[in-house]
């Protein structure tokens, strides 16, 4: 491939791409429930990939329960550098549907809000995630390659994959209360958020956090993202914004 071609054929940056190439990334990021993780063997180098799940912090940033006994463990005990693919797949051509890979470091994290949205994106790990050879990681990112299939391809900043959460810090320690609250004492709302709002068929759809951009939902292994008309301006704009998305949600045709 010639120069020419090779600069016409590079990844445009975000603000360039012609379509929401920002708004595809973030979506794959908080959907996307298992991914490929790329990390640098110990003993000379060569690139290690493997299967990891995957869950994120209020910010967006990919959260990983991983074991010692672990080939990718003892890597990023050696050097953090990693990557991590993320796709959701589909029908027909896989090279069809959108990916993103975000580059960055990992690190051990032993923060109580890691450990919670861990595990109500991925309830069944809280069987083994106190063995003692497990320890939750934080995916520092650095920046992403997304591909949102042909001729659809951008590369994004941290700052642009990531949420801002200046002023809204007090939101994430509501968080764990209004869950329950959600799950509990409006299923309604939150099934129709997902059916009627996301677009997934029906299922047992519970809420498994939120983040000033939008709620996460999940119903056995399926996921849902559905963002809120805007950002929430302050902590206290979390509920109107979710009572005017029921009505908006319960106003849809054969809801």
């Amino acid at each position: 491939m010639a120069d020419a071609d090779r600069k016409r054929a590079a990844p445009l940056p975000a603000a360039e791409a012609p379509f929401d190439a920002v708004g595809l990334a973030k979506a794959l990021l908080r959907k996307t429930r298992a991914g490929a993780l790329a990390t640098l063997e110990r003993d000379g180098g060569a690139p290690f990939a493997s299967l990891v799940t995957v869950a994120t912090d209020h910010d967006g940033t990919p959260l990983l329960l991983l074991s010692r006994l672990s080939a990718h463990t003892l890597n990023l005990e050696a050097d953090p550098r990693c990557s991590l693919l993320l796709s959701q797949g589909g029908k027909g051509d896989p090279l069809a549907h959108p990916r993103l890979t975000v580059t960055g470091e990992a690190s051990r994290s032993a923060e109580p809000r890691v450990r919670a949205r861990f595990l109500a994106r991925h309830p069944k790990a809280a069987l083994y995630a106190d063995f003692p050879d497990f320890a939750f990681f934080r995916l520092q990112v650095r920046a992403g390659h997304l591909n949102g299939g042909f001729a659809r391809a951008a590369t994004l900043t941290a700052p642009e994959l990531l949420t801002d959460l200046a002023g809204l810090e007090a939101l994430a320690e509501s968080e764990p209360g209004a869950v329950a609250h959600m799950n509990e004492d409006h299923a309604d709302a939150v099934a129709l958020y997902a059916t009627r709002l996301a677009g997934e068929e029906p299922g047992p759809w519970r809420l498994t956090g939120f983040d000033p951009e939008g709620l996460d939902l999940v119903a056995g292994e399926r996921t849902a993202r559905v963002a809120f008309p805007e950002r929430l301006a302050n902590p206290a704009a979390l509920r109107p914004t979710l009572v005017t998305m029921a009505a908006q949600a319960r106003a849809v045709p054969g809801s």
